[in-house]
């Protein structure tokens, strides 16, 4: 790594102790010979000073993000800021650090970044091996895609006081969220979450700032709301979409006071909560529509979020399926060694609408249904045997092997057909009702019964 700092006794300070973790340092006094040296060896980490004669902090990254964005770029000032350090990650600095810097919080800080290298390299590796799937703070998956999540993710959760973090429903939003607040300095304070679409409109200001006793009918006794509750930690408000524009308003004047007032109390109270928000909904068409309010917006979404979704990333199907494999047979205490190519070959023509959440139901229901050592298509939800091939960018192999692996296709129709006239008898021959049972449309089923023979 190389750190350009014009002030010497800091220079060595530094490099004395991230030498002492085993880490190869070279420093310079001259921000012209540190940027030579970065574009000449392309070191992994570049840590540099944010006032220095000829070129600053915020010139430095420019440089160094258009010559190598990979590049992990660690900015240091005595005049830190939240507003600040989110800027300077916006242009592509991996981190934001307040001078003087512990000799603690630099090791730390620097062997995160060190560490996650290695894991990437690691990655990579067992990719060619055909290694496990990586782990991130709880989540799994190495594609390109949760790679590049993983860093914003490092980049910037030691800084952040709002958050808006964006994605269809079952991604892991809440993941993200909780890895956000274990790399945050609230780290050792509470994380509190709310759940805003099942909270009733009425309840919404009880429930985020508390009330006094007395305050409403029903209010037998003082409460401590969210805010409060959360206080030095994290408040993860899911689907703040759903939240009402009165309640809103008053949300807005808590993150920006960082004080709440309960119901029906005169007095305010301070707090110091970090704000997590996720949605799976796009707020600025709501914004345009007046059902959320723009200022609130542009104060949660300094810094946003994004998390794919499954058929987005590319060959994490198969590392989420071990994982869930392996955690529902653990949790059942079944035999279950991996999936066979047959049921594979389904997981990979569904389309996945409810993402991750949805892969994981799947496997617990097979991993419970299956009398062998191994997960069978016809131990898969039967919806998933009837879907069809949904999946964008996923193919449907017309060869009779997949991973080496017979197909055997014949015995999937013979499952269809079993599961359809199943339903069938189960209903009473009702169609509507046999269709719903399969989690299909009437007509779909129909298509079905006439394929089959059965009309």
């Amino acid at each position: 790594m190389a750190i350009i700092d014009d002030n010497l006794d800091s220079l060595e300070l530094m490099q004395d102790a991230l030498q002492a973790e085993g880490v190869y340092v070279h420093y310079f006094s001259d921000p012209k010979a540190g940027l030579a040296f970065v574009l000449g060896h392309r070191p992994q980490i570049v840590m540099t000073d944010l006032v220095m004669p000829d070129m600053d902090g915020l010139e430095m990254l420019d440089h160094i993000v258009a010559f190598d964005p990979s590049i992990d770029v660690v900015l240091m000032t005595a005049y830190y800021s939240t507003e600040s350090a989110v800027d300077a990650i916006r242009r592509g600095a991996t981190d934001y650090l307040d001078k003087p810097i512990s000799i603690e919080t630099l090791r730390q800080r620097v062997g995160k970044l060190a560490r996650l290298h290695r894991a990437r390299l690691r990655s990579l590796d067992s990719d060619q091996n055909g290694g496990n799937s990586h782990q991130f703070e709880g989540m799994i998956g190495k594609s390109p895609q949760m790679w590049r999540l993983y860093s914003q993710i490092q980049r910037v959760g030691p800084h952040y006081r709002t958050i808006l973090v964006k994605g269809e429903t079952g991604t892991g939003k809440e993941l993200v969220a909780h890895a956000l607040h274990r790399l945050s300095p609230s780290a050792g304070g509470q994380f509190v979450a709310l759940n805003c679409s099942a909270v009733v409109e009425t309840l919404f200001e009880s429930e985020l700032f508390g009330h006094v006793k007395g305050s409403f009918t029903g209010a037998v006794t003082n409460k401590v709301g969210l805010f409060e509750h959360a206080h030095n930690g994290t408040l993860f408000l899911d689907e703040i979409g759903d939240m009402p524009l009165a309640a809103q308003a008053k949300l807005l004047r808590a993150l920006q006071n960082q004080e709440v007032q309960p119901v029906g109390s005169l007095q305010a109270r301070k707090v110091n909560v970090r704000v997590v928000t996720a949605t799976h909904r796009d707020l600025r068409v709501m914004i345009a529509d007046g059902r959320f309010r723009e200022d609130l917006f542009y104060r949660l979404s300094m810094v946003e979020l994004q998390v794919p979704n499954l058929m987005e990333r590319e060959g994490d199907l198969e590392q989420l399926t071990r994982f869930f494999v392996k955690k529902w047979a653990g949790q059942y205490g079944r035999e279950v060694q991996g999936m066979t190519s047959r049921a594979m070959l389904v997981l990979h023509r569904h389309a996945w609408p409810g993402n991750v959440r949805e892969l994981e139901n799947a496997i617990g229901h097979a991993a419970m249904m299956t009398r062998g050592p191994m997960i069978d298509a016809a131990d898969l939800p039967a919806y998933l045997l009837l879907g069809g091939a949904t999946g964008s960018g996923a193919k449907l192999k017309s060869e009779t092997e997949v991973d080496g692996g017979a197909l055997d296709l014949p015995s999937l129709a013979e499952r269809e057909k079993e599961l359809v006239i199943g339903a069938l008898e189960n209903s009473g021959g009702n169609q509507s009702q046999a269709a719903r049972l399969l989690k299909i449309s009437r007509d779909q089923l129909r298509y079905r019964m006439k394929r089959h023979k059965l009309v």
